[in-house]
């Protein structure tokens, strides 16, 4: 089973998780997912379980439990096709503010004050 691990301090290892998780049963495999440019941990990673049993009682005993002071989140890992997508680009999307829409926030009752 493969479990997503987040929340994590962004000096844990991926032999501190091994040894965090080994004690629910065999691990296969660990990663913490690190940023490209910096190296420097981007707080979440993966810990592959032997099995489904030990990986739903590490979920079960792990979620919520503090790591340097930092409360895990522990679930199944989902697969790519099964996340939400997020769009790309990181871009906020939709909308803005352009000079000639002024008047769609013009509220009509409002008092107005003019230079005569």
């Amino acid at each position: 089973m493969n479990l997503y691990v987040g929340n994590l301090d962004y000096g844990i290892t991926e032999e501190d998780l091994r040894e965090v998780f080994q004690e629910y049963g065999e691990v296969t495999s660990v990663k913490v997912i690190v940023d490209r440019e910096t190296n420097r941990s981007k707080g979440f990673g993966f810990v592959e379980m032997a099995n489904n049993e030990d990986g739903q009682k590490a979920i079960n005993e792990l979620n919520g439990a503090l790591l340097e002071d930092r409360p895990l989140r522990v679930n199944e890992a989902r697969d790519r096709e099964q996340r939400p997508n997020r769009g790309g680009f990181g871009g906020g999307g939709g909308g803005g503010f352009k000079p000639r829409d002024n008047n769609r926030f013009r509220d009509d009752n409002r008092k107005r004050y003019d230079r005569d």
